[in-house]
């Protein structure tokens, strides 16, 4: 930094100011004419932001391996440097800022780091601001340009769901679902892919509300009801296959928050005539992404499977 000071003070800029007071009409002319010279400080400039951009980044990772490894005790100062691949002298560089402003703390006894109470304020700034809605509509709208079928989210209201948004193409049969309508949990896609993961007590509730049929392919009886939502745990979807409606087939996937709780599930719905069974078994797997992308939204660390 003293150096570009003193390039600045004693560089050509000064000289030129002197010219332009005490030089010829024609000197000026000719001036003028010329291309400037390469700005020096502007790629210097460019040069710091990068440096810093590049000195954030490593900052950045150091908080993440403790979000990631703290396990509640915290990080010890050499497996950070080993894990990054910085050498120590780094690592507190980097890690000076974000003490700073707390989003890591130091355990005075061990100096090993863990998240900071900053970190804690900002998470539930962020939380603060997250509505299901709002987080889930850009995945809804794109799956359903990608199935070119109807796509659902809905929310858990015991012993049933309610719908809470409808995505579906104008082109094709609607189904007969509306937004803040209500059906049952046990013979719907995304009520069992909710209770799949529900505490038992929930399923208890479900079965004591009774397990009416709805149409000839509704499961019926406490036992199938059971086994079905442990497949559906198993391979991470859910399948009504004509449950609900004679005519429709859905495949679901939870949808998990940053507690780790299921709070509500998405689903693809068509005629049967389109969704066959095989495609049914091909649009889970991607169903099931896309319900893993809005909880990681909502502050899930759920992984696949």
């Amino acid at each position: 930094m003293t150096e570009t000071g003193t390039g600045t003070a004693t560089g050509t800029g000064a000289e030129t100011g002197t010219e332009a007071e005490t030089g010829t009409g024609a000197e000026a002319d000719a001036d003028a004419g010329n291309a400037p010279a390469p700005a020096k400080p502007a790629r210097k400039a460019a040069a710091s932001d990068r440096n810093q951009s590049s000195s954030l980044r490593r900052a950045l990772s150091v908080l993440g391996h403790v979000r990631d490894h703290g396990n509640g005790r915290g990080v010890p100062l050499a497996q950070l440097s080993e894990a990054l691949g910085l050498n120590k002298s780094t690592v507190l560089r980097l890690a000076g800022p974000l003490l700073d402003e707390h989003l890591l703390d130091r355990d005075r006894e061990t100096g090993w780091f863990r998240l900071g109470h900053g970190s804690l304020r900002l998470g539930q700034a962020y939380l603060s601001t997250l509505d299901l809605r709002s987080v889930a509509a850009e995945h809804l709208r794109r799956l359903q340009r990608e199935a070119g079928e109807t796509v659902h989210l809905t929310v858990w209201q015991a012993p049933g769901i309610v719908y809470l948004d409808k995505v579906e193409d104008e082109t094709n049969v609607r189904m007969a679902s509306r937004v803040g309508s209500r059906a049952p949990a046990y013979c719907t896609a995304t009520g069992k892919a909710i209770l799949a993961w529900l505490p038992e007590e929930a399923v208890a509730e479900v079965v004591a509300a009774g397990l009416r049929p709805v149409t000839a392919w509704t499961i019926s009886d406490e036992p199938r009801l059971r086994a079905d939502l442990a497949r559906i745990r198993a391979r991470g979807y859910s399948i009504d296959d004509r449950e609900n409606e004679p005519e429709v087939r859905c495949v679901a996937a939870p949808i998990f928050d940053h507690t780790g709780e299921v709070t509500a599930a998405l689903s693809v719905s068509g005629l049967t005539s389109r969704m066959t069974a095989a495609r049914v078994r091909s649009l889970g797997p991607v169903v099931a992404q896309v319900g893993l992308r809005i909880s990681r939204e909502l502050g899930s660390d759920r992984q696949p499977g």
